[in-house]
């Protein structure tokens, strides 16, 4: 895999650099009482996602001007390789580096830390002071902050496209919700493949790229077609978005409004299991 996802060792040997960006999206009690990465700045999640479905670009995104302050609060700059984790296998800081990418963010220069807060915990130093100028005034930030610019080009695609994905043979519709959700009503044709499956519990890590990409096969997620995902809310997504570009998976289309969206809009739904998956119809 490329360095989309990064292990534990990746981030220590580059832990001081000065164009390596730090974010725990975790709740600030976690950060401040459980403890951090030392230097990591702390994003929690509900500060880069919408109180309402629909209430910036699209779906659950917080804005331009909104994650641009975030952006800045957090000293991030646009050349900056920003690594996040948080402690729920990878999932709320995935949809942290995926809104980044959707402001304009580099994706080569965004990463997710593999295994979580835990895993760093086991072997590496933490800390629960204030990273190094966290209490001071908003002038000290970058002087080229981060951007924050909606991507009119990037993987984010809206209700209509996703319609023409379901009628589309080279299009592979991914339902990264859990197996009941998936039953109770799901896009017609699409693949069901819970986020979790790509995840070693145990480990709390990506699974090893070889049984990722036997997983993949036997749902019938091909490089060579276009990917498409969708869950609720688009939280979920962004952890297999993330796992599939660390695979390089070439074309990968992200439904922000999902399954809310589709829904509300009156979109029709199929329901019952999966023949990929072996669930029953």
């Amino acid at each position: 895999m490329n360095d989309r996802i990064v292990d534990v060792d990746w981030l220590a040997e580059r832990l001081d650099a000065p164009n390596v960006a730090v974010v725990d999206v975790r709740d600030a009690w976690e950060y401040e009482g459980i403890g951090h990465v030392p230097g990591a700045v702390n994003v929690p999640f509900d500060t880069f996602r919408a109180e309402e479905h629909g209430a910036a670009e699209a779906g659950m995104l917080p804005g331009a001007d909104v994650f641009a302050g975030i952006a800045e609060s957090a000293g991030i700059a646009p050349d900056d390789e920003v690594v996040a984790y948080d402690d729920t296998h990878g999932v709320f800081a995935a949809r942290f580096l995926v809104t980044a990418e959707l402001y304009g963010h580099d994706p080569a220069r965004l990463h997710l830390l593999d295994g979580d807060y835990s895993v760093w915990n086991r072997s590496q130093p933490t800390t629960t002071d204030a990273p190094d100028g966290a209490d001071e005034e908003p002038d000290d930030a970058p002087d080229d902050p981060c951007p924050a610019e909606f991507r009119t080009d990037g993987p984010l695609i809206d209700r209509e496209t996703m319609a023409a994905a379901v009628d589309d043979p080279d299009a592979t519709i991914v339902d990264t919700r859990e197996e009941w959700e998936y039953e109770e009503g799901h896009i017609p044709g699409a693949v069901r493949l819970d986020w979790r499956e790509l995840v070693d519990t145990d480990a709390r890590t990506v699974r090893p790229e070889a049984e990722l990409r036997e997983l993949l096969g036997a749902r019938g997620i091909d490089p060579d077609d276009r990917v498409v995902l969708y869950c609720n809310t688009a939280r979920r997504i962004s952890h297999t978005y993330t796992v599939l570009r660390a695979l390089d998976y070439p074309e990968i289309a992200f439904y922000e409004g999902s399954l809310t969206e589709w829904e509300r809009e009156g979109g029709e739904l199929e329901t019952g299991g999966s023949e990929t998956d072996g669930s029953d119809s």
